[in-house]
């Protein structure tokens, strides 16, 4: 019997969650949260890498050092990922498969990178959709309904130092798992050797830039499409400003 996932990253290819939302994810699982990582291709060919079997290998090692508990590449092509009909059942099946109660994906699109990041956060968004709908069985192998209860999105890029215009917007603290975060990537020999270290800086250096405006030490940038409604404002607003 396949187990129920609280949460459920998906990336175009392996190494995408890990580079935006590693430290959330890692985070999440030490709060005992069971955690799952979707890609849609297996991101090769890679001018480094020596074929998928290097790369999914890679991939199982950064999924163990965050401590998620899934990790599923889907069969979609790398380099030529778009969103299709069949792009979209296929990733809203994994998500009747799992129940998620929460899916986080790419945010938008990220210039002079790869194309397919954009192609999906639409499947994504879709799929989404797709999940809940009764009546349309046959189409998902008959696997049961299922409503995902909230969705947030990812910026994956860094080429723009402007935040997203969103009423969502919120930095989670990963003050305990930048470390973690860092390591996954680093599980990515074949893509990221020592000629692309300006990755590490670059990507240290935006989580500490999120965190120590929160007043945390690192934090990670999520985006919700709707604004997220607080019960207990004064302890919001008592934790210590990053400017006291």
């Amino acid at each position: 019997m396949v187990e129920q996932l609280d949460v459920i990253a998906v990336g175009a290819h392996p190494d995408d969650v890990e580079i935006a939302i590693g430290g959330t994810l890692a985070r999440l699982v030490q709060q005992g949260l069971r955690v799952g990582i979707i890609d849609l291709t297996d991101g090769e060919p890679t001018p480094g890498s020596s074929g998928p079997e290097e790369r999914l290998q890679e991939a199982q090692q950064a999924a163990t050092i965050l401590g998620v508990h899934l990790r599923k590449v889907l069969t979609l092509p790398n380099r030529r990922l778009f969103d299709s009909y069949e792009a979209r059942v296929m990733l809203a099946k994994e998500f009747r498969r799992y129940r998620p109660e929460v899916v986080l994906g790419i945010a938008g699109k990220t210039p002079m990178a790869s194309p397919d990041h954009w192609q999906a956060m639409q499947i994504t968004d879709a799929a989404v959709f797709y999940s809940r709908l009764s009546k349309w069985d046959a189409e998902f192998d008959h696997l049961p309904v299922h409503t995902i209860r909230q969705q947030l999105w990812y910026p994956l890029g860094f080429g723009s130092l402007q935040l997203p215009d969103s009423p969502g917007t919120f930095v989670h603290d990963i003050s305990e798992t930048l470390s973690r975060k860092l390591e996954s990537i680093r599980a990515y020999k074949t893509q990221f050797p020592p000629t692309k270290d300006r990755v590490f800086r670059l990507v240290e250096s935006q989580a500490r830039l999120y965190g120590e405006t929160c007043g945390f030490a690192a934090g990670e940038l999520l985006i919700s499409p709707k604004p997220l409604g607080i019960q207990k404002l004064m302890d919001v607003l008592r934790r210590e400003s990053p400017l006291s």
